[in-house]
């Protein structure tokens, strides 16, 4: 009789944490028995490990075999066990081997043939294993370069079963996989999609500038066909590139939902993540039994572009407003609850009306009042004012869609976006939940949105004459601190205030 102790990991929300998995090979009749509160996909561990073993030349012990997964007092979900079980019962008939174990995690899913299948969350389980000391982590081949961008822990990938043990025994080498992270940022800084292919919408760019230069939401409305979407898709080729803990965040929530490719390294450009209109309130913010992100949390440190905004199921959108305010989302269950971050910039798209030419010069609206409001009415008040600029995109002439002028490219917007994101980077040194101003909380608004007297009254006029909630007299402050930051200037003026007015005064015109 013999006990093994092989070492892995398991997520939580978006961290992982450690599992020590002891397996023993005593007398008895022949049968495997898991225990540790394992769901139904690690029970059926044991026959593809079972079936992987012989396959990979192995012999199986022929006696009780017992596996306990550590701690047992938290569910245990998913495939990722079946390799390090493997190994484990392997080392249980063998004490020389059981040394080496101590040194490394492992995490994979077995095909019956022994092959080694990728898993999801192979990032967190690697950092976890650094933090835990471990010399190395073994991992599926095509999970290496995710593993590989964690500093300090070797990462081997292996293929197979017999590979995996071979190179604990001591009679198979491995050499650590390592990712280039300079490669993979200069690859990321690629964008194909760029502003200088957008003909017009001039004020719609101006808009959109302001709004990546503060992380501030916008809502793009007009008829069909004017160029909201493409200016949408162009926005990440603005936005500033992120910074490596940015980077490891984001690539850690897309790890947890099985959202990346095979050989992906590195998220190192900022998400754009477009959800279809008939997506659930879970698949939007996560769910499931085994709580996982959903599209709000896939487009942190990104854009979540929502097109025909009122085609959205009302609940759905209305689950999206704590969210918009915390830059974070908790998931309960009777297991226990789990925060998955969520700080996206929102972008929204709609048509003024069903038929979409409600106040079009060109085409009449076919639309009745009745069903005009209703359609309104799908976006609640509330929602609209955790919106910082609604803007309309009008229809394009014709002098401009035949112009050969190309419009200004993506890379000259950036720059004076990344000039104005730095005086908020200087500003907000050492607040940690504070990136950007479209972050600001009430009393930062005080500190930081130092106002002349001409443009306070402008925004006593807003305030009075537009009907403004107390929140949208916030988001108009932190516009116009935007707007002063991007012109370098330190005090907010009547100028800055009377566009960022200008930003909200739509919802009021038309949705009042």
């Amino acid at each position: 009789m013999a006990l093994a102790r092989v070492y892995s990991g398991a997520v939580f929300g978006v961290d992982a944490y450690a599992v020590e998995i002891e397996v023993n090979a005593g007398r008895g009749d022949p049968q495997t028995v898991i225990v540790g509160l394992p769901d139904t996909a690690v029970k059926e561990s044991k026959d593809r490990v079972h079936t992987a073993l012989v396959n990979s030349g192995f012999k199986p012990h022929r006696g009780r075999t017992t596996v306990n997964l550590a701690p047992a007092h938290i569910k245990k979900e998913g495939p990722h066990f079946d390799l390090p079980i493997a190994v484990g019962m392997i080392a249980a008939q063998d004490d020389k081997a059981t040394q080496t174990l101590r040194e490394y995690a492992m995490v994979g899913e077995l095909a019956l043939s022994g092959k080694v299948r990728r898993v999801r969350g192979v990032l967190p389980i690697a950092m976890e294993a650094r933090r835990m000391g471990r010399r190395g982590i073994l991992v599926p081949a095509e999970n290496a370069e995710e593993a590989a961008v964690v500093e300090g822990l070797n990462v081997f990938a292996v293929t197979n079963l017999r590979e995996a043990a071979d190179f604990l025994g001591g009679t198979h080498s491995l050499a650590p996989y390592t990712v280039d992270m300079s490669a993979l940022y200069n690859a990321g800084a690629r964008h194909e999609d760029d502003f200088a292919d957008v003909k017009g919408q001039e004020l719609a760019k101006r808009a959109i500038e302001v709004a990546v230069a503060g992380g501030h939401n916008i809502l793009m409305i007009g008829p069909p066909g004017t160029g909201k979407t493409m200016l949408a898709k162009r926005i990440p080729s603005i936005l500033p590139d992120m910074s490596l803990e940015e980077a490891l965040e984001t690539t850690k929530i897309h790890s947890i939902a099985g959202a990346l490719k095979p050989h992906d390294a590195l998220i190192v450009k900022r998400p754009f993540r477009s959800p279809h209109h008939t997506i659930s309130d879970a698949g939007l913010l996560g769910g499931g039994t085994h709580p996982i992100p959903g599209e709000a949390s896939l487009a942190h440190g990104g854009v979540l572009f929502l097109d025909e905004l009122p085609e959205f199921h009302r609940n759905v959108l209305e689950v999206l407003r704590q969210p918009l305010e915390e830059g974070s989302v908790t998931i309960s269950r009777a297991a226990g609850s789990v925060t998955f971050p969520c700080q996206f910039m929102l972008v929204a798209a709609m048509n003024p009306c069903p038929c979409g030419y409600y106040g079009d010069p060109k085409k009449d609206c076919r639309c009745s009042p009745n069903r005009i409001q209703n359609y309104r009415n799908k976006i609640s008040g509330p929602l609209l004012d955790r919106i910082d600029l609604h803007i309309e995109v009008p229809s394009i002439r014709y002098q401009e869609l035949a112009s050969l002028k190309p419009g200004e490219p993506s890379e000259a917007m950036r720059e004076r976006i990344v000039r104005a994101r730095a005086r908020q980077a200087e500003r907000f040194k050492g607040r940690r939940a504070v990136h950007a101003n479209a972050d600001m909380a009430a009393r930062d608004l005080q500190k930081y949105c130092r106002t002349a007297a001409d443009a306070q009254a402008l925004l006593k006029m807003a305030i009075g004459e537009l009907n403004f909630s107390a929140r949208a007299y916030d988001r108009v402050l932190k516009v116009a601190r935007t707007i002063a930051d991007m012109e370098e200037a330190d005090t907010i003026g009547p100028a800055h205030v009377s566009e960022a007015i200008q930003y909200r005064s739509l919802d009021r015109n038309m949705w009042l």
